[in-house]
């Protein structure tokens, strides 16, 4: 069965990029938000199994909406899609509490990560 997703990205390609990758694997895209604000407030409302979550955005970036997000749901699962430097970002993200570091123009290890969850 497939899970119910939130994805955050400043990028409206990306974003549909992201949500094309996951629909092809039957996962429901549960919201789609611009910005780690947004992120926060929609994940109230949705509460989503699992949040795709960029780092570099606006307003605020995403390991801050991360922390917001724990912050509210501990159990929140939270897997960071980034092209940034994978060595230098992975472990901020872990220490944070994330399930996980990808990079974003990686379709299958996305998808593989997701479907572990």
């Amino acid at each position: 069965m497939g899970k119910k997703i939130l994805i955050v990205d400043d990028s409206s390609i990306m974003r549909k990029m992201i949500k094309q990758t996951l629909q092809d694997q039957q996962h429901m895209v549960a919201g789609e938000a611009k910005n780690g604000r947004d992120a926060v407030e929609m994940y109230k409302s949705l509460r989503p199994d699992i949040v795709t979550m960029d780092i570099t955005m606006r307003e605020m970036d995403g390991f801050e909406a991360a922390k917001e997000i724990l912050a509210v749901d501990p159990e929140a699962r939270i897997i960071f899609l980034s092209n940034l430097d994978e060595d230098k970002y992975s472990e901020d993200a872990k220490r944070l509490g994330a399930v996980g570091y990808v990079n974003k123009h990686n379709a299958k290890a996305i998808v593989e990560l997701i479907n572990s969850l």
